[in-house]
């Protein structure tokens, strides 16, 4: 299997995506995997692995092998140090447990010991007419709340429609739904399900809930990388 070559995450200005994440709940990492290496994996993997039933019952998922193929390890583990400071002051905030260890290894060996042993990560095709409805990933005790999702297929090209949605649930208030302007190759880094937000009365808790909306001719291809894993 061909796997991507990623642009280094000290490329990134990690402020700036500390400061997007918590004031919407995603930031983007433009031009994280080149297009031609995009395009190779998605078939690469499509064509090598039987997809598994979608969780949704829309498109096809194809969960990635473990161990994840190289260079897969080394992004996560740097990925999930770099969104550490995050992870633990969301906890904080909420008063929730922020006691994450400082590597993703240890974390890993944490969701095992709760039982959280199914991988997550996966590589998700729709194809004309299919869609994602809202989700959030939030099965276990021990949930990781940024993930980063990529797209591996250009839009207006190789796909129409096909929009990444995600949707903010504040107290009282009506859903804020927010579009991810990806291209070919740009990657997000998203909220998992929930997060702090700073109002009038203080701190309080909006749900983050993500969606492909109706890809309306063509093929989508879509690597979503989860840091946790699920019962």
């Amino acid at each position: 299997m061909t796997t991507p070559l990623f642009q280094p995450l000290d490329n990134y200005d990690w402020p700036r995506i500390a400061r997007e994440l918590d004031v919407q709940g995603w930031a983007l990492l433009p031009g994280l995997i080149a297009p031609g290496d995009a395009r190779r994996w998605a078939h690469d993997t499509i064509g090598d692995a039987p997809p598994s039933p979608a969780r949704t019952g829309h498109g096809d998922r194809y969960a990635l092998p473990q161990p994840l193929p190289e260079p897969l390890p080394p992004l996560c583990a740097d990925l999930y140090r770099r969104l550490l400071p995050v992870a633990r002051a969301w906890a904080a905030a909420l008063g929730e447990d922020a006691s994450y260890p400082d590597d993703l290894a240890t974390y890993t060996q944490q969701n095992i010991q709760a039982g959280q042993r199914r991988a997550l990560s996966c590589i998700q095709r729709l194809r004309a007419d299919d869609y994602q409805p809202l989700l959030m990933h939030a099965d276990g005790v021990r949930v990781f709340p940024l993930r980063l999702i990529a797209l591996l297929s250009e839009p207006g090209q190789d796909y129409t429609g096909g929009e990444i949605v995600m949707t903010e649930q504040r107290p009282r208030m009506q859903s804020r739904p927010m579009v991810l302007p990806l291209g070919l190759g740009d990657a997000a880094v998203i909220a998992t399900s929930h997060r702090p937000v700073r109002g009038a009365q203080g701190i309080y808790r909006v749900t983050d809930r993500q969606a492909v909306s109706r890809v309306r001719s063509g093929e989508r291809v879509e690597l979503a990388l989860m840091l946790h894993q699920a019962p």
